[in-house]
């Protein structure tokens, strides 16, 4: 799926429809007042307050018919400059241009609005030559949205919507809409039973038993590939106290979205992320460069209170669990160590076919502490360790944390879309501000150098991906059900059935019989239904030739086997981790 907001061509093309949009709205509501309506990644909105009006998604058509009138007639989008007293002047019965006015920067004393026949806007551009060039477009729903993302404003009204610069890409984007609203993971997640929400919890999930069993699937694996990596694990307390957190400087920081508590007069936090447990962990005991690098891991569950208007299913929680690592080691072991971990990245993406690119953010131009050098050398470090993995990656100039660079890994699902899942973050301020030592071969303290690092990025998110990735078709290993059995009969087949059972059972297979009195075909829709990776068939001819008659999620074709073929085929998907059939 293209990102419209990175696409400069079409960045353009949306920005320009979304003007399109606002003189629509103008027309058919005069009293209509716009806040902003930038591009986002997959279109554009424009934020309206409409008074006593109200916009629904049934009046969309209508809106849209508008603008392609507009759009017929021509009008040329003509840029005008003019000071900030000429815009005071122009938009004085509108507050919420005069807001942007006065919150714009004391310096910046021409102002560049855009006008397209009868309608004039402020926009720093740019735009098409014309609202000819906007034929290709769609309106895509409406919603509410406070005023600057404040819930204590004003409520305004979004309205969404595409363009595209041919009629071919507009049907193939809004054909991978259509897609993705079908992998949508919150209705997945209720339709397959694997995750809840309360209001008795809003952004706290519940997993149900078949999340559960993903869950857990997903975590077994993590451990057993980090203990192939070297890795030790600790947990960490999930509240620690006030003091802990100004040390590290994430009291600064994070104070307003940190969940806080008095315990015997003294004031707690439940953590944020799980770095300063982590650190303390290190510094239980003394530690000699023989022992680095020390690569400690833990699966910490964390909190952090999110705008309710921001959480979204599993994609934006107020507690969610971290696959953290924090990698202790020296300067001159900091590249091999990062090229490790790109591999290691690597050879986990590619068990769930999630492709990915990588961005390094680098040195901030304000704001960051440690010298020059030590920043050139670490950017250098991750610059090579990309390379001499065989990755290449694109840098985000000045975007690092004030404590170091760090490389992001952009995952590519299915559908084209990207999410931002890994990371390695080096740290040049926590391991001072804890005055983490290790003896050095010449018997000296030497502070150790600290890298970051998660690979799902939180196990909730990392969940909500994979459901839309694969839509539900988990791979044999992951699925909460592997395999259904289903009799054709159940006086006649039922015994055969439990044997099959038994003998998957035997491997640790998740197995059930179907043998409700319901008819074959709706056993096997039920199945399809909810996505049994493996339906077996058992009737006469499997009975007495002790074979199976196997059909596969999403398939019509029928397999036919013996059944010690059957049960070593599915033993050895699992193993292997293969990917759906």
């Amino acid at each position: 799926m293209i990102n419209i907001k990175e696409d400069e061509k079409l960045n353009i093309l949306n920005h320009s429809c979304a003007h399109l949009l606002a003189q629509a709205v103008k027309h058919l509501y005069p009293n209509a007042k716009f806040w902003v309506g930038p591009v986002i990644s997959d279109g554009f909105y424009y934020d309206i307050d409409l008074g006593d009006d109200v916009i629904k998604e049934e009046d969309l058509p209508k809106i849209e018919k508008e603008m392609k009138k507009i759009s017929k007639d021509g009008k040329r989008i003509v840029r005008h400059e003019i000071s900030k007293a000429e815009a005071l002047e122009m938009f004085k019965d509108d507050p919420y241009k005069l807001d942007l006015i006065g919150n714009m920067d004391e310096n910046e004393t021409v102002i560049s609005c855009y006008t397209q026949g009868d309608f004039t806007d402020l926009c720093r551009g740019p735009h098409v030559e014309s609202v000819k060039l906007l034929k290709h477009f769609k309106l895509l729903k409406v919603s509410g949205a406070y005023w600057k993302g404040d819930a204590n404003n004003k409520m305004l009204q979004r309205i969404y919507g595409v363009c595209f610069d041919s009629e071919e890409g507009l049907n193939e984007h809004l054909a991978l809409l259509e897609e993705a609203k079908k992998r949508d993971h919150k209705k997945l997640g209720k339709e397959l039973e694997l995750f809840m929400m309360s209001e008795y919890g809003p952004g706290f999930p519940f997993f149900l038993p078949n999340g559960m069993i993903l869950r857990n699937e997903l975590e077994n694996f993590w451990y057993q590939e980090h203990t192939k990596e070297g890795y030790q694990f600790c947990k960490t307390p999930i509240m620690l106290s006030k003091e802990l957190w100004e040390r590290s400087g994430h009291w600064d920081h994070y104070k307003d979205n940190m969940y806080t508590s008095m315990i015997d007069d003294r004031e707690f936090a439940i953590k944020p992320m799980n770095c300063p447990g982590g650190i303390l962990v290190y510094k239980n005991s003394l530690h000699s460069y023989k022992e680095l690098p020390i690569r400690l891991g833990e699966l910490g569950q964390v909190h952090r209170h999110e705008a309710s208007g921001a959480l979204n299913g599993l994609f934006r929680v107020r507690t969610f669990t971290q696959d953290d690592a924090h990698i202790f080691c020296t300067m001159d072991q900091l590249e091999s160590e990062v090229v490790n971990l790109i591999a290691f990245i690597d050879r986990i993406y590619k068990i769930f076919n999630l492709k990915y690119t990588i961005e390094l953010s680098t040195r901030p131009e304000t704001g960051y502490i440690g010298d020059l050098e030590t920043w050139n050398r670490s950017e250098d470090a991750l610059k090579k360790a990309c390379l001499a993995s065989g990755h290449d990656f694109k840098i985000n100039e000045g975007d690092g944390a004030f404590y170091g660079p760090k490389l992001d890994f952009h995952l590519i699902d299915s559908l084209g879309r990207e999410w931002q899942c890994g990371t390695v973050q080096l740290d040049m301020n926590l391991p001072e501000r804890f005055e983490c030592t290790y003896i050095a071969e010449d018997g000296t303290k030497k502070t150790p150098v600290m890298l970051h690092r998660v690979v799902f990025g939180s196990i909730e998110r990392f969940i909500g991906i994979l459901i839309e990735h694969f839509a539900g078709n988990f791979p044999l290993w992951l699925a909460p059900k592997q395999v259904v059995i289903i009799p054709v009969h159940h006086e006649n087949h039922l015994a055969y059935a439990n044997k099959v059972k038994e003998a998957l059972a035997n491997i640790n297979v998740r197995v059930s019989i179907d043998d409700r009195n319901e008819k074959l075909g709706y056993r096997i829709r039920e199945a399809q239904i909810h996505k049994i990776p493996v339906e077996v068939v058992v009737g006469d001819n499997d009975r007495d030739n002790n074979q199976v008659t196997v059909r596969r999620f999403g398939k019509k074709e029928e397999l036919k086997l013996s059944l010690d073929e059957f049960v070593n085929s599915i033993k050895l998907e699992i193993e292997n981790k293969e990917l759906p059939h």
